[in-house]
């Protein structure tokens, strides 16, 4: 429940309208209740004593209490309208920001499928128990209290009846929703699975249909599909027993009523029109109840998603900026002081171990290792992706964590290997790096990245739609488009996590020749062929976390014997096995 009212208070920033609705609710409830009250003074003073100024007066009032409902609820529906659709909005908006603040730790902790889930499906399930239940909420506890309080005034030998059906429509519903709380969370688990199955096929649609495994893909999904429905299935045939359940109350209220009202009748106790009045309001407050019964489903299955959405609101990142944090960086001076690191707290080993290493600003560093030698981890500690688990790291000579993150990722680029290029034009993706660029700049940067050499053959050039996630270019022109991106960021450091993979060697070398020519910008280079790093300053070389040797290409080549390999196997044939 306190999930529910932490989301819940996200109506508060809309109070006008959240009043208004509920006001407007309670008056045509109000006028919706006198109604049959009047109905028994036709009936009882003016058909029966057949006084036509009685039927004409109270049917005047009659009219006028319809119309007056009919506006209230018309302006309700509108201000109920703009209350739930603000309220899903800022619902939405929040959890979004929310997650653009995560550090990489924070987003280990929820599977992307489920986070599309949270904030389309969970939304849309906080936005339905609005829309279904702010009007129920508020018109049935009026209209059971002014029922029971107008059916003791009119005939308070029957009233009871009203108290003896309240008890059995409330273990009806406590049974109901005991069956049905656990299912929800289950069914938006399963909707989960559902996301992450089509997320996955989508994404990799090129790799399903080269392997010839759409069959297996689609009873993939099916299998998901299935789940979703069989929960949905089992949960709503059981939520579906409140409709009847209460119906099947109401006739037994109302033959009741018709089986002692007709008795009292008969012995001039009671007379026709408030036995009328009174079927009337057992008419409307069970109905109100029914509704009523509908909102607790409603409320019962958004306890999930509140839990849900609340998750996600209440994750406190990991990586934050200090209130006193630096707005400047100095230098591209980078150092490493004893780091060690491991994504999380109780692995027993360490991703990276006693890294001890510095950078002098404007210098040229390549990084070569094999597969999972956290070559990648390394430099994403630098941008405090992920912090480390002990030591330091100095830049500029002062601690990352004492700068602002967005003056720190500022003057840090980093392109990646699995490059990600956004729908739109190449000039929206290029201004990534730099809104504000010019052309000039723009021309500049595509040079530097040798994206100059293919742009020209693109229809419309820098405005060549590129298409969802750029599937308009091929691999390696997607690669120089990221270089030139981050060029125009014009960073102290900028990285390539083995960014130039998809290009061919000489163009490789033309775009390490211009990085490196940047004067005062420290270029870091992850790569898998000795030929991208062998002209750097210094060359790293790692395995298994640790840093086995540092050095330059000719000192390495003379001393390194995972050097020497590497380079004999890419440059010089296969070398002798080391005796």
């Amino acid at each position: 429940m306190k999930e529910l009212w932490f989301i819940l208070r996200y109506l508060g920033r809309y109070k006008k309208d959240m009043i208004l609705a509920v006001g407007l609710i309670i008056v045509e409830s109000v006028f919706e209740l006198i109604i049959p009250f009047l109905m028994k003074d036709i009936i009882d003073k003016g058909i029966h004593e057949q006084n036509m100024n009685q039927i004409l007066l109270s049917g005047g009032l009659i009219i006028g209490c319809a119309l007056i409902s009919l506006v209230t609820g018309h302006f309700y529906a509108k201000f109920n309208a703009r209350l739930v659709t603000n309220f899903s909005y800022t619902l939405r908006e929040e959890v979004f920001q929310k997650i653009q603040e995560y550090s990489f730790s924070n987003l280990d902790h929820f599977k992307t499928s489920s986070l599309v889930t949270r904030i389309t499906n969970d939304v849309m399930v906080m936005q339905n128990t609005l829309v279904g239940g702010i009007r129920p909420l508020c018109r049935a506890p009026l209209m059971l209290i002014m029922g029971i309080g107008l059916s003791f005034a009119m005939a308070p030998q029957l009233a009871w009846i009203f108290i003896a059906c309240i008890p059995v429509l409330g273990v009806i519903l406590i049974l109901i929703l005991w069956k049905t709380a656990p299912k929800y969370n289950i069914l938006q688990t399963n909707i989960d699975q559902v996301n992450q199955v089509v997320r996955e096929n989508v994404a990799g649609i090129r790799t399903v249909k080269s392997y010839v495994r759409e069959d297996y893909e689609i009873k993939k999904f099916q299998s998901a599909n299935t789940k979703v429905m069989e929960t949905t299935k089992n949960t709503f045939k059981i939520a579906q027993l409140n409709l009847p359940s209460f119906q099947l109350v109401m006739y037994g209220v109302t033959v009741l009523l018709l089986g002692f009202g007709a008795v009292m009748v008969h012995n001039s106790e009671l007379k026709v029109g408030s036995l009328s009045a009174l079927l009337s309001y057992v008419l409307q407050v069970v109905n109100s109840l029914m509704m009523l019964s509908n909102v607790f489903l409603l409320i019962n299955r958004s306890f999930a998603s509140s839990r849900r959405l609340k998750e996600v609101l209440t994750e406190e990142s990991s990586i934050c900026s200090r209130t006193d944090a630096l707005l400047e960086v100095s230098s591209g001076e980078i150092e490493f002081k004893n780091v060690y690191f491991k994504y999380q707290e109780q692995s027993e080993e360490f991703v990276l171990s006693d890294i001890n290493l510095k950078i002098n600003a404007g210098e040229s560093v390549g990084i070569l290792g094999g597969t999972g030698a956290a070559k990648s981890t390394l430099v994403s500690l630098i941008l405090r992706l992920y912090d480390v688990t002990s030591g330091q790291i100095l830049l500029g000579g002062q601690d990352v964590k004492e700068y602002d993150l967005k003056v720190l990722r500022e003057q840090i680029a980093i392109v990646l290997q699995k490059n990600v290029l956004f729908s739109g034009s190449v000039k929206d993706n290029l201004l990534w790096g730099n809104p504000n660029a010019s052309q000039k700049e723009i021309e500049e940067a595509c040079r530097l990245a040798c994206a100059d050499e293919f742009l020209d053959r693109l229809p419309g050039g820098l405005d060549y739609d590129l298409g969802q996630g750029g599937v308009n270019v091929s691999g390696g022109q997607k690669q120089r488009l990221c270089i030139a991106r981050a060029l125009l960021k014009k960073p102290k450091i900028i990285i390539f996590d083995d960014s130039t993979s998809a290009c061919d060697m000489e163009t490789e070398r033309k775009i390490m020749n211009s990085i490196r020519g940047l004067e005062g910008v420290t270029n870091i280079v992850i790569a898998q062929r000795v030929a991208s790093v062998m002209n750097a300053d210094k060359i790293i070389i790692m395995e298994n976390g640790q840093i086995v040797d540092v050095g330059t290409h000719k000192e390495l080549l003379e001393r390194s014997l995972i050097y020497q390999d590497l380079y004999h196997v890419q440059l010089g044939g296969v070398s002798e096995c080391h005796q």
